[in-house]
């Protein structure tokens, strides 16, 4: 058996993040995805997270976003290495694109250029604002989208009297990256059923956007303390220069209403820190009841909005942070559990990759990496019964397979080493038989 996108080919024009995730959801899927890369390779490649021997050193966050790809080094500025892209997207259905918005064109490596040679061509960009409006054209990345977007600041987390950055993951690069593999779905079936290509569009933008739907839906009759703030508020605190954590306080107070205090939080315990998850009144009440909290919110006439009502929350709160401090972890986790409240201990993400219930389930895969030695990863996202998902190989070495890439799409040995002497392509790693 077979993944689902068996036989489609995927070329993959990207750097970073974003457009190199899509890449591995495809290939999760099935589909060969073929990673053009400049001759000095995807700048990830050199980020300071390096492992493997001294001289021969990978990126771990490039064997991160690339595994189960093909790796093949071309140079776009000559017109020799134009031509090999060209040949290449005549036998592909995909193209993902994540460059600025001017560069495709200047590459010949545009919708319209590769779709006039592939007419049913699926073609995807990722840009950073949109292709309209004043802001088109700027550059980006993760940390900029943050800061742009709200994100940073809607997290209300603060180092040295700034906003500080969410680092444990880009979250919009990979929300873009999930968005991309979503789109090319979609626009596969359209072709499926009616025969036609199509570009799709994506942003870094839209996607911050879409993943802060919740605090950014604005509803004029009933706006959010936040909302009020940053309407009412917040013109008079920046021209009264008021310090950012000063700013953080005003928007950050009353950010949750009182019915989620304190059943929607970490706490400290005994000897650990204990997540707890109660979205509905429900689950709040098993919480309650379980503890002995004797919540006076799930009272007839209590008002959350009075300030006897906001008192009797503090105090709840105050309450279950001291309960938590009596017993351990372990104990609290137990007792919850049974309860059928939703509950977890904190854990570091370095500690899943030895998570029995992740490798249970196939979220965990271990590869071997030519350079890194073994590699655990985070395995496919979903699994398929009927034609299953897989990822058995690790990120490609820098040009790995160009040669096989260049006899597979028809060019002969001679003209293979023709295309080396003009610079177009280079570094050939593993040739295969002159025979091809």
């Amino acid at each position: 058996m077979t993944g689902p996108l068996d036989g489609i080919k995927v070329v993959e024009f990207s750097e970073i993040i974003a457009g190199p995730v899509s890449g591995v959801l495809l290939s999760d899927l099935g589909a060969e995805v073929i990673k053009v890369e400049p001759p000095w390779g995807d700048p990830w490649r050199g980020s300071p997270t390096r492992v493997g021997p001294v001289g021969a050193k990978e990126s771990r966050g490039f064997i991160a976003v690339n595994r189960g790809k093909r790796s093949i080094r071309l140079d776009l500025t000559k017109p020799e290495g134009v031509k090999v892209v060209h040949r290449l997207v005549s036998q592909a259905d995909v193209v993902i694109m994540n460059h600025r918005p001017d560069v495709p064109a200047k590459l010949k490596i545009d919708y319209d250029t590769l779709s006039a040679i592939k007419p049913d061509l699926v073609f995807c960009e990722i840009t950073a604002f949109g292709r309209s409006g004043p802001e088109s054209a700027k550059p980006w990345y993760d940390i900029i989208m943050q800061a742009r977007t709200g994100l940073m600041a809607t997290n209300g987390m603060i180092d040295e009297g700034v906003p500080r950055v969410i680092r444990g993951t880009p979250p919009i690069d990979f929300a873009a990256g999930y968005a991309v593999c979503q789109g090319v779905l979609a626009a596969l079936f359209h072709r499926e059923r009616t025969g036609r290509g199509q570009k799709i569009e994506t942003s870094l933008l839209s996607n911050a956007l879409y993943i802060q739907t919740l605090p950014l839906t604005y509803v004029s009759s009933s706006p959010s303390a936040q909302s009020r703030m940053v309407i009412e508020d917040l013109p008079a605190v920046r021209e009264a220069g008021l310090p950012y954590p000063d700013v953080n306080a005003l928007y950050q107070q009353d950010d949750r209403s009182p019915a989620y205090r304190p059943y929607y939080r970490t706490f400290q315990t005994k000897d650990w820190i204990i997540a707890v998850g109660c979205l509905s009144e429900p689950l709040r009440r098993k919480m309650s009841d379980a503890m002995g909290l004797a919540d006076p919110r799930f009272e007839p006439g209590y008002d959350q909005e009075s300030e006897e009502g906001m008192e009797s929350a503090r105090q709840i709160v105050l309450k279950a942070e001291g309960m938590f401090l009596e017993q351990p972890a372990s104990y609290w986790v137990e007792l919850l559990e049974a309860a059928g409240v939703p509950v977890t201990p904190l854990k570091f993400v370095e500690e899943m990759v030895f998570d029995e219930q992740a490798i249970a389930n196939g979220m965990i895969v271990e590869h071997e990496h030519q350079i890194a030695g073994t590699v655990r990863t985070a395995g496919p996202i979903f699994k398929m019964s009927d034609s299953p998902t897989s990822a058995d190989t690790s990120s490609p070495m820098l040009g790995e397979h160009t040669y096989d890439v260049l006899c597979e799409i028809g060019y002969s040995s001679c003209e293979i080493e023709t295309l080396i002497e003009s610079g177009a392509v280079s570094g050939i790693v593993n040739p295969v038989s002159p025979d091809h």
